[in-house]
């Protein structure tokens, strides 16, 4: 489980078989446990800088945001890229900023490609990419790209840092010096004057969609920054985590994002270099953000029944579909002490439902779960009424279908465990948790033939009324009972 001391990013982010040892980036029972287990998740103090919004895209829905790029560039061979991201997809080429000049054999752009790596590619002299790969889905990475092709030094004329350390290590390439930039070029990516060509979260007439979350995200157009002057150390923890840029000079094309206009999610909050929203509206602006991480379903994990576990992920890996088969995908944060509320929502399908929790033990040592509920120390709560225990049916609450919200209110610290589900804001009672295994548990939606989104306190559904917790944290259709908070790193501080 992630320890009570919370966290922004986990001490495993960057590394060159996957965060947990693993070069396929699908992870089996017990793997993301252990980092989970053994994670170090420090957040922000109140005093320090804190990040409000982030912006969920999704690939599904082919997510962007474009703008013209002006041709008063106070630089086409000096600029700095910084932004924050939490992967949602893996495997698979995504784009997180490119730019085109007149067609695609004269652009460039930053990516993730289908192995994982960070790679840029500019038509005027770069072709980079790392040895380390980036697969942890739960956390929260910062980069910053920093270009000047005018220095002598052909390495530092492309500098790479991720959380605050610089990146050296990169793939052999036969393009230009190694692939880092010729002396003097103009980077195809910092030179505007085309119109809807520059792009967050694709690459223009090809797609390449960003499936993930993205926070401060700041171009400096005209100086080649380090990433101090984005980020820094925590004193106490020795983790990176952002401050505030609102300072920094940002040149003619440059600009700070920080999600904060849900009406105009493309605003530049440090001038008027303005992006358009493209598929993106008000409930793709998370509180999800890299000083408040919020679980998620992960997708990382699969019990060895591919078929029926393998998880259909979208939204921010907040919605779970599922056609034929039941599929399941535990939180990315494990609990063992503490009250957690957690609202599901089932949003689509012919509802066959159930959901509830799993003692971490029973999942990471079955091979052939289906269901919640289905193990000793699960408790599912089915879509007739019935819960499920230990694959054992008896009568409990109401039915739930279509555009029913079910609470789980999770009670870890009183002398008898409990579980209690709410159907629409309605008790169904508490009900006693096992205790035969660990006593560690994660949030475990099951659904057949049918789409369930869940809500750790970052929904990615409407909310009517805006409820949050004891805390002020999250944001949920129901107000959490007393005590009951939203599963973040922020409450795993308190």
């Amino acid at each position: 489980m992630i320890k009570s001391n919370g966290g922004i990013i986990g001490p495993d982010n960057v590394t060159t078989g996957g965060p947990f040892g693993s070069a396929s980036g699908v992870f089996k029972l017990g793997e993301v446990t252990d980092l989970i287990k053994d994670s170090k998740w420090p957040t922000a103090g109140p005093a320090s800088y804190q990040v409000a919004n982030s912006l969920r895209f999704n690939d599904g829905s082919s997510d962007s945001l474009t703008r013209s790029l002006g041709a008063s560039e106070t630089s086409t061979q000096k600029g700095t890229f910084s932004y924050w991201i939490k992967r949602s997809t893996l495997s698979t080429n995504q784009v997180t900023i490119s730019n085109e000049v007149a067609d695609d054999n004269n652009r460039g752009y930053i990516q993730f490609n289908t192995s994982d790596n960070f790679r840029m590619v500019d038509e005027k002299g770069i072709v980079l990419a790392t040895n380390a790969v980036y697969r942890d889905t739960s956390a929260w990475y910062h980069f910053v790209i920093a270009l000047d092709s005018t220095l002598g030094t052909t390495t530092d004329r492309f500098k790479l840092y991720v959380n605050g350390v610089r990146e050296t290590s990169f793939q052999s390439s036969g393009y230009f010096n190694n692939g880092f930039p010729n002396q003097n070029i103009n980077f195809d990516i910092l030179t505007g004057g085309q119109t809807n060509k520059n792009h967050i979260g694709k690459i223009h007439s090809s797609g390449s969609d960003l499936d993930a979350y993205l926070a401060e995200f700041v171009y400096i157009d005209g100086s080649q920054l380090d990433a101090t002057s984005f980020g820094e150390f925590d004193s106490d923890s020795g983790i990176w985590k952002p401050k505030d840029v609102s300072g920094l000079t940002f040149g003619n094309n440059g600009f700070y994002l920080d999600f904060k206009d849900s009406s105009a999610l493309g605003n530049d909050a440090a001038g008027s270099n303005n992006f358009t929203a493209t598929n993106l509206t008000s409930i793709d602006q998370s509180i999800d953000t890299c000083t408040n991480n919020f679980a998620t379903l992960n997708p990382l994990t699969y019990n060895g029944d591919s078929t029926t576990q393998a998880a259909d992920l979208s939204e921010g890996n907040l919605k779970l579909v599922s056609s034929s088969a039941y599929k399941i995908a535990p939180s990315t944060i494990a609990v063992s002490s503490g009250k957690w509320y957690v609202e599901h929502k089932i949003t689509g399908g012919t509802p066959d439902a159930m959901v509830g929790v799993i003692d971490t033990q029973d999942y990471e040592t079955d091979s052939n779960i289906a269901y919640v509920g289905q193990n000793t120390n699960s408790v599912g709560y089915y879509k007739d009424g019935r819960k499920f225990i230990g694959n054992s049916a008896t009568s409990y609450g109401a039915t739930y279908t279509t555009n029913d919200i079910i609470g789980i209110a999770l009670d870890l610290d009183s002398g008898t465990k409990t579980i209690t589900f709410y159907k629409n804001n309605a008790t169904q009672g508490a009900i006693n948790l096992p205790t035969a295994g660990s006593e560690e548990f994660y949030f475990l939606p099951s659904p057949y033939n049918a789409t369930i989104e869940t809500n750790f306190g970052s929904p990615s559904f409407s909310i009517t009324s805006g409820n949050a917790d004891g805390n002020g944290f999250g944001n949920f259709e129901y107000a959490p009972p007393s005590g009951h908070l939203a599963l973040c790193t922020n409450n795993l501080n308190s």
